[in-house]
């Protein structure tokens, strides 16, 4: 069994040192430019066209994350970056679900609490109890409902929030009032008070948190952006923001990474960043994951994480 891998950030050594370990049968390489050696397997993140065109042998394509986006956005202006009739797999957890909890549960406790507007005070010196929120008042919206959008809503319902979820098929998710499709969209925003935002990048979805959206949402609303930046049209945000529609927002993700220094999103007080970090790879989980699923594949059995190219996840 043969391997290539590229990644043009990760510690290669540490990489192919722990996936050898895991398949100790495989010969494992890190690809060059001008490597068309036999392959039975890809581990990508960013690969070059020339990597993976025409390897139409390949088994299956691993790509080192859990979004797919960059590589099937790159589809359009090179079609034969995919080989025909090789399945494409995306990294289902790897420790991801863990850290979007914790991610998603401190920041709307952050809001629940009142620190937003504690901090506001601070800033102008001023100490006043504020009235307490109730949990019936935080209905919890989760747009997007796989693997990630699953474990958030389980971590936020022992807190005693209501919670729904809306995606492209309807889910059975115990204490949960799941919405389907653009018909049931209006219904899913109607009295959503903490909207978190775990859809998949595609073309559907480019845009979709925009004016019109925010408007549907409860007064004093909260949004939390843990997918990506192209799903928030930037303006309609911040002009939600300054007419008091929205009554703050977390943002993990951007149209442009890093966020550049001009953007007004820095400057808003009602606007909290952090650089992508909300759930990132960790490399043992994501081996495991890999080395799991590639001996399935080589038994005949069958895998989880699949991607629908057509979907786009």
């Amino acid at each position: 069994m043969n391997i290539i891998f590229y990644h043009p950030t990760f510690d290669n050594a540490y990489w192919l040192s722990h996936l050898q370990h895991h398949l100790p049968e495989a010969n494992i390489r890190i690809w060059q430019p001008g490597d068309s050696d036999p392959a039975d397997y890809a581990l990508v993140w960013h690969p070059p066209v020339e990597m993976l065109a025409g390897r139409e042998s390949l088994k299956a394509i691993f790509a080192l994350g859990a979004g797919v986006d960059s590589i099937l956005s790159r589809l359009k202006t090179h079609p034969d970056l995919l080989p025909r009739n090789v399945p494409l797999y995306r990294l289902e957890d790897t420790g991801m679900a863990r850290q979007m909890q914790e991610y998603a549960v401190s920041q709307v406790l952050h809001w629940f609490r009142r620190f937003d507007d504690y901090q506001l005070q601070k800033q102008q010196a001023q100490w006043q109890p504020l009235d307490d929120y109730q949990p019936e008042q935080f209905t919890i919206g989760i747009m997007g409902a796989g693997v990630l959008g699953n474990n958030v809503a389980q971590s936020l319902q022992a807190w005693g929030f209501p919670v729904r979820c809306w995606s492209r098929s309807r889910k059975s998710w115990s204490g949960v009032e799941s919405f389907a499709g653009p018909d049931e969209l209006g219904a899913f925003l109607h009295g959503t008070r903490v909207l978190i935002n775990l859809l998949p990048s595609t073309p559907e979805t480019e845009n979709i948190i925009n004016r019109a959206l925010l408007e549907q949402l409860a007064d004093d609303a909260y949004l939390l952006n843990l997918a990506r930046g192209v799903h928030v049209v930037d303006e309609d945000l911040l002009a939600a923001l300054e007419s008091g529609k929205l009554k703050g927002a977390m943002l993990d993700v951007f149209r442009r990474e890093p966020l550049p220094p001009e953007s007004d999103l820095w400057r808003h007080p009602r606007v909290a960043i952090t650089p992508h970090i909300a759930a990132v790879t960790r490399p043992l989980e994501a081996i495991a994951f890999i080395a799991k699923t590639i001996g399935a594949l080589e038994r005949g059995e069958a895998t989880t994480g699949q991607v629908d190219l057509t979907r786009g996840y």
